[in-house]
């Protein structure tokens, strides 16, 4: 027995680990790679079982893109500011994920609208066929996105602080 390898004396008389002790932290670009990942996949497996290819394509490009845009702007404003704001701690889990969903979806929809109004001055929006699907992609993303980080940052962030508690 190594008293490098059991960090307290419980720990080292008892030969056991303490729960929690293994608790990963909030690892921005492992959210966003899955933020990413996760809607890409599922919208590529819907789009090959009805042979779409728009969906296929969106899949890689509107869904998974927006995602991780999400993703990393919501992650990183929860590392900077997620800790202090107090609300966000205590409140249930599932009404932290819900309210940030919402807020998902709204700036899906702000950025669906700010997209086609945008590229319709610039470009002809009668060119651009994908411009009808991003107000179902943009929003579904946001809600996905948030979702996932939203999750698993709350997850982290109890997981570290009851772990915290028990030093």
């Amino acid at each position: 027995m190594n008293k490098t390898e059991y960090p307290n004396k419980t720990e080292r008389l008892y030969d056991i680990k303490a729960a929690g002790s293994g608790a990963k932290t909030f690892v921005l670009w492992r959210e966003v790679i899955m933020a990413y990942v996760s809607p890409a996949i599922m919208a590529g497996i819907g789009g090959l079982i009805t042979a779409d290819k728009g969906l296929q394509l969106a899949a890689l490009t509107t869904i998974g893109g927006t995602s991780a845009l999400i993703a990393l702007m919501l992650g990183l404003w929860l590392r900077i500011r997620g800790g202090r704001k107090r609300w966000l701690v205590a409140a249930p889990h599932l009404v932290v994920v819900w309210l940030f969903a919402l807020m998902g979806a709204m700036l899906g929809l702000c950025a669906a609208w700010a997209t086609t109004n945008l590229l319709g001055i610039i470009i002809p929006i009668d060119n651009l066929v994908w411009i009808d699907r991003i107000w179902i992609d943009f929003p579904l993303s946001g809600v996905i996105a948030s979702t996932i980080v939203t999750w698993r940052w709350r997850l982290a962030v109890k997981t570290n602080l009851s772990f915290q508690g028990r030093r």
